[in-house]
């Protein structure tokens, strides 16, 4: 049974009620707008939160998998961005363990000079993170780290500079946000597509939003809106103001997912200088080898960005320089793409890669709250400052955070992480209590998903398509696209069971996931 809290009907009914006036509305469902949504509901205002697709559908879901403060960033002299990250590293780590754990990472060390500059640089690291740290850094004599990276070329290699950063799933911590969203009593609802912004006078005091699954309209009241629609957040303020200049740049991220056979290790690799100046790293994920990132601009946003085959290229063949084993085309499972927004107000002659990572908020002349840039590292401040920005320009009484010691649902610091399922945290009893009394129900034994997480997905999850499912409630998409277009239409039927839907329904929902899994495997 549906979650009460979660309803979807009790909050559209909601919705409908013209004369309801919500505190603050946040536009944008991903890492952004979902902490933005958590600080003002654990403040307790009344919150609300409109994605016009599925929370943590475009960026938030296509990251390294990485909780980072940022080792890159201190080449650019970035330190507060690195120490602030740092702190919300741990914060996040100790809040949502199911999903954030320790990760162990080694650089491959050549030369000297090397060996000398990336130990000083991560002891550096370490200092910065103070209390925060995951664990110390240090230089790994050869026997040893041919030990702990087999698979990385052995000729001329010196050794390895180890430490230690957070890995963790972006879209499950999407959910588990917007879980926690309700539990604080706000609302978070996903394909409600803000089509307008309404105002009194020259002030805002609301949106028109409209339900993409039912075609209904909604007259919204606000006393805040918040745009927090990532690479999107242009659009919104053309809303506002059909002259608005344009404020972010987008960079094009993408990722190859390969077998571990090519780095049978525990510990993540990481490759510290690429032929275009960034780092390349190969994280285990999943029981798989996650491979990236690039960094390439691009002039227009969208919520599907495809990679492009200079990226993919490139990302194979600098794996394959550091590692003994090629890796081919044919060995991907699968490719995705994300969108990287930059704030970018100034030094437009940068290159993407040396953009601050920071965030920064704008307020518009009739009080449209806009945030820029920022990564999942962060999500949280991100939010704290901006419910406090709001705070401070409506003149509200300025509230103390609570976000940063609260738990997020399903925090568990007994989760297995040898049990595949690691990832439902404290609520993996009750969901193994029905995989048990139906273990004949396995669609997909390979990537270990089950007809009862598909039900579990649409009833407590707020999953409304097989897309959901497949790449955000699961990762199959992102695992193997093949073994996840083969069982789309198993997940669709279960999913129309559960959602009272026809053949018609299950057929549409196929033939779009089988266009769109098309993007995420290389013929």
């Amino acid at each position: 049974m549906t979650d009460t809290y979660m309803n979807r009907g009790r909050w559209l009914a909601q919705l409908a009620d013209p004369a309801y006036e919500w505190d603050i509305l946040i536009i944008g469902g991903g890492a952004t707008g979902l902490g933005a949504a958590l600080e003002a509901a654990s403040k307790g205002y009344r919150t609300l939160l409109l994605e016009q697709s599925d929370f943590a559908k475009s960026t938030s879901s296509k990251s390294t998998k990485l909780v980072h403060g940022g080792v890159r960033y201190l080449a650019q002299g970035d330190i507060a961005l690195v120490r602030e990250a740092s702190i919300e590293r741990g914060l996040l780590h100790r809040n949502a363990p199911h999903l954030v754990r320790n990760q162990h990472f080694i650089i491959p060390v050549y030369s000297l000079s090397d060996r000398l500059k990336y130990t000083i640089g991560l002891k550096l690291y370490d200092w910065i993170s103070g209390r925060m740290s995951l664990g110390p850094s240090g230089f790994i004599a050869r026997g040893e780290a041919l030990k702990q990276m087999p698979g990385v070329k052995t000729e001329g290699l010196l050794g390895g500079v180890s430490y230690h950063d957070g890995q963790f799933d972006d879209s499950r911590l999407a959910i588990n946000l917007a879980q926690t969203i309700f539990e604080k009593g706000g609302c978070a609802l996903n394909y409600m597509a803000v089509t307008g912004l309404l105002k009194t006078g020259n002030r805002l005091s609301g949106v028109t939003a409209t339900d993409t699954e039912t075609g209904t309209v909604y007259t919204v009241k606000a006393k805040a809106v918040i745009n927090a629609t990532g690479v999107f957040v242009d659009d919104i303020l053309r809303m506002d103001n059909s002259a608005a200049h344009k404020t972010i740049r987008v960079s094009q991220g993408v990722h190859l997912v390969l077998d571990r056979k090519f780095f049978p290790s525990d510990h993540a690799l990481m490759i510290p200088k690429t032929a275009d100046g960034r780092v390349l790293f190969a994280v285990p994920w999943h029981d798989k080898l996650v491979v990236g990132t690039t960094d390439t601009p691009v002039e227009h946003a969208s919520l599907e960005p495809v990679a492009l085959e200079k990226e993919i290229t490139f990302i194979l063949q600098t794996a394959g320089a550091y590692l003994s084993e090629q890796p081919q085309r044919s060995d991907v499972k699968s490719v995705f793409a994300g969108l990287r927004p930059l704030a970018a107000s100034q030094g437009e002659g940068k290159k993407t890669k040396e953009i601050s990572r920071s965030h920064k908020i704008i307020v518009s002349g009739s009080q449209l709250f806009t945030i820029l840039g920022g990564k999942w590292t962060t999500y949280r401040k991100m939010g704290e400052d901006l419910i406090g920005r709001v705070e401070k320009e409506l003149g509200w009484q300025r509230l103390p955070t609570a976000t940063a010691s609260l738990p997020i649902h399903g925090s568990d610091n007994a989760a297995d992480r040898k049990d595949p399922l690691y990832y439902y945290g404290s609520d993996l009893n009750k969901l193994k209590e029905t995989m048990n009394a139906h273990q004949d129900r396995w669609l997909s034994k390979e990537l270990y998903v089950h007809e009862a997480q598909v039900r579990w997905a649409v009833e407590h999850e707020m999953a409304r398509t097989v897309e959901d499912v497949l790449a955000r409630r699961t990762r199959t998409l992102l695992l193997d696209a093949e073994e996840s277009i083969r069982i789309a239409r198993p997940v669709a039927e279960v999913m129309a069971d559960v959602l009272h839907k026809d053949g018609n329904w299950i057929n549409q929902q196929v033939a779009a996931f089988e266009t769109l899994a098309a993007h995420y495997r290389l013929n």
